[in-house]
């Protein structure tokens, strides 16, 4: 909404870009961690961002919605809304630095199990510290994200992906000669 709410308008955007040169990035749906690269570019901004709102150009445009401007206005000066998106990064931040570290031409099918039960432990213990619990009380939110994890992994999870697990060892390799499997 606030990304749309600058960009969308000529006047907005050009205000914005006095205030800085970074741009508020846009990122197809389709792409993983798209949101999440949105807030930490909104995280880079942010002084910027709020400068733009507080400055005498903000408040002397006149424009056609002043409901929408109120309420961006209102959340890019909002403590607590900042300390959403901090929070948000820092519990995601296990899950981005996996999607990352898989996003390469490099193999990493070996490495993706070890990095998937690492990513898991780190959530936990970082929405668990945020609510300030201990390991064996019960987190709602922690149930949630959990399941959500689980789901998506269920979803990607297939025969393949089960069978490259298993010749994850360097030692171990496959030789594929006239369609036979030798295992060395």
């Amino acid at each position: 909404m606030i990304r749309n709410f600058i960009v969308n308008h000529s006047m907005r955007l050009a205000m914005y870009n006095e205030f800085t040169k970074l741009k508020l990035l846009f990122v197809a749906d389709t792409r993983f961690a798209s949101i999440i690269v949105m807030l930490r570019r909104f995280k880079v901004v942010k002084q910027q961002l709020q400068a733009l709102i507080i400055s005498d150009q903000w408040s002397c445009y006149r424009e056609d919605d002043t409901t929408r401007a109120k309420l961006v206005k209102d959340k890019l000066l909002d403590d607590t809304w900042w300390g959403d998106v901090n929070y948000i990064l820092t519990f995601t931040e296990p899950m981005y630095s996996m999607l990352r570290l898989c996003d390469t031409d490099q193999p990493c099918l070996h490495l993706v199990y070890e990095m998937w039960d690492s990513m898991i432990r780190d959530v936990k213990k970082i929405i668990y510290a945020h609510e300030m619990k201990s390991e064996g009380q019960e987190s709602s939110f922690w149930n949630v994200v959990h399941i959500i994890l689980e789901e998506r992994w269920s979803k990607s999870s297939n025969l393949f992906t089960l069978f490259g697990s298993f010749f994850k060892s360097k030692v171990m390799k496959l030789l594929f000669f006239q369609n036979d499997i030798i295992l060395l």
